[in-house]
């Protein structure tokens, strides 16, 4: 099932998810809806707090995009088609030692039609646990890393905008303060006669 995708600036998208502890039908079930969610946007990651939720829970799928990255996931190199979609619960990033930083364009569901050049690290170890609460590490490069970042940034309440440099986010303003004032007024309470 699809459900509605939370913009910029539902206090929603700023609160820090709870950890997972259960891993049940529930979750197997809002991992599934996420994942609709996600590909009916036609995204490539989505974070709990983006549907509404505040949870340490994010899914990912990168098949459709070209690799020109690199991933081992527990020790090996599965095939992406057997890795992805992937969920990721209570992900935790570390920054692989010695990689370089990179500006990428990135966009958000959140921030429909935004876009912007964010500075990231280009390779990353994360360690979580998929939808049925089984413990990875995954290490990846370039835009699987970039993508994991993002989503976990969402996760803690924080948005690409707040990672864009000065110059950036200024030519990007009017449009995230138009949003704003959408969505604000989108949450107002209709009054029937």
């Amino acid at each position: 099932m699809s459900l509605r995708i939370v913009h910029y600036n539902d206090p929603i998208l700023r609160k820090k998810g709870a950890r997972l502890t259960a891993f049940d039908a529930d979750v197997a079930q809002l991992v599934a809806d996420m994942l609709a969610t996600m590909r009916a946007a036609a995204g490539i990651g989505l974070a709990a707090q983006q549907i509404g939720r505040a949870l340490q829970l994010c899914v990912i799928d990168l098949r459709e995009v070209e690799p020109d990255f690199k991933w081992e996931l527990d020790g090996a190199r599965p095939p992406l088609d057997l890795i992805m979609p992937l969920a990721l619960a209570n992900p935790e990033i570390t920054v692989a030692r010695g990689t370089d930083s990179y500006l990428y364009e990135e966009g958000c569901l959140s921030f429909p039609s935004i876009r912007g050049d964010i500075e990231r690290p280009d390779a990353i170890t994360v360690k979580f646990h998929d939808e049925r609460g089984v413990p990875h590490v995954l290490s990846c490069d370039g835009l699987f890393a970039r993508c994991i970042q993002h989503e976990a940034d969402h996760l803690n309440g924080v948005l690409f905008i707040d990672r864009m440099k000065k110059p950036v986010r200024a030519s990007v303003d009017d449009a995230v303060k138009a949003l704003a004032k959408a969505t604000r007024e989108a949450a107002k309470p209709t009054l029937s006669p």
